[in-house]
């Protein structure tokens, strides 16, 4: 019988690099012998001293351990699939359950992942400021994507005007709080996650305490008070800050790691009240969400896994109009009353009068 077997990362040196391969054999026992016959070696990353598979080597038959079944005797067919599932240092608390590596099949294939990269993802943790327009497309990539414990801060309630770009919630929804409805579709598309709602507008008696739980904050509020609120918290409490916004056909995006500049670099004071229309205002093509939300929610897993250049000291501008990207460096500013050489902002401060205007307390739509 010839079936395929699943090779993880810490193995696929052995096997050409390849994440699946063809063996054969009638019981799991001469699969895997002949797996060593093909790939000299790849038995001694299995067997213990004894001969018998190791006590941290889990063998699957279609999704099943054969613990369950008739262990090294279990029989296979032809259109099977074998997976060997190891445990890892600095994972060995996360186990990748057969559904799992079926789920997330598509990341344990790629070498920027694999299975050490994916429990890095279960094993992190991310708050989202707002379940709206950008909330909902960051929260729902970053669930699927397996990050583990998903907070929500909002404190609205859908309303049928947020459908048109909002994809966390639907018609049935109207009239729930959005965190309620949030994480019901969270959960319906990836039931293996822990989602954490709070339902309270963020302020600065409450910023320390939601923000300390988290590792990543993405934040997709849609006024000022809040936007140099949560930047303050997050520099304050050492935590990355993944900050999106949009406004009709723009869009920004840019990550703030502490030590590398903050939002106050790049703005140091709010515009007057009224200057800058709010989506409410001025609108937004719903589309413009699924845009700055992917990439926020890009830029997250690129910092759970340590790969690739995130948007540190650069700030990404998206004209949907002329369907152009641009993106302009962003220096951290010596003289940032938050971030800079002599900080003056050493706790929060009352946003509400720094911005001239109120942090809202009802109905006000986060991101759109």
């Amino acid at each position: 019988m010839s079936v395929t077997v699943y090779i993880p990362t810490p193995f696929r040196h052995l096997v050409g690099n390849r994440a699946n391969v063809r063996a054969s054999g009638a019981t799991v026992r001469e699969v895997l012998s002949d797996l060593d016959h093909q790939f000299p070696g790849f038995s001694g990353q299995l067997l213990d001293a004894d001969g018998a598979l190791a006590r941290h080597i889990n063998v699957y038959v279609n999704q099943v351990e054969i613990e369950h079944l008739q262990g090294e005797a279990t029989p296979v067919a032809s259109g099977d699939e074998v997976a060997v599932i190891p445990a890892l240092a600095g994972g060995a608390n996360t186990v990748l359950t057969p559904e799992m590596v079926d789920r997330y099949s598509r990341h344990l294939i790629m070498p920027q992942v694999g299975s050490i990269g994916q429990r890095k993802i279960i094993e992190a943790s991310c708050l989202i400021i707002g379940a709206g327009g950008l909330g909902s497309p960051v929260a729902l990539y970053l669930a699927l994507a397996g990050v583990g414990r998903i907070g929500i801060v909002d404190f609205d309630v859908v309303d049928r005007s947020n459908l048109q770009r909002q994809i966390l919630h639907v018609t049935g929804s109207i009239g729930k709080p959005k965190v309620e409805s949030a994480k019901q579709t969270l959960l319906a598309h990836n039931p293996n996650i822990d989602v954490v709602t709070h339902e309270e507008p963020i302020t600065s008696e409450n910023a320390f305490r939601i923000i300390g739980q988290y590792d990543y904050v993405v934040n997709g509020a849609d006024n000022f008070a809040t936007r140099y609120l949560v930047n303050d918290a997050c520099y304050l409490l050492k935590k990355p800050l993944i900050d999106g916004s949009i406004l009709m056909f723009d869009g920004q995006a840019t990550t703030y790691i502490p030590g590398k500049g903050c939002y106050r670099c790049l703005y140091p004071a709010p515009p007057p009240p009224g200057m800058v229309p709010s989506c409410a205002e001025a609108g937004v093509l719903g589309a413009m969400c699924a845009t700055i939300g992917s990439i926020q929610a890009t830029e997250v897993l690129k910092l759970i896994l340590d790969v690739g250049e995130p948007l540190v000291n650069r700030l990404l501008l998206y004209d949907a109009l002329s369907l152009e990207f641009r993106v302009v460096k962003v220096r951290r500013d010596p003289n940032c009353p938050l971030c800079g050489d002599n900080p003056t902002i050493q706790e929060l401060i009352d946003y509400e009068q720094f911005c001239g205007a109120p942090i809202p307390h009802a109905l006000a739509p986060f991101g759109g």
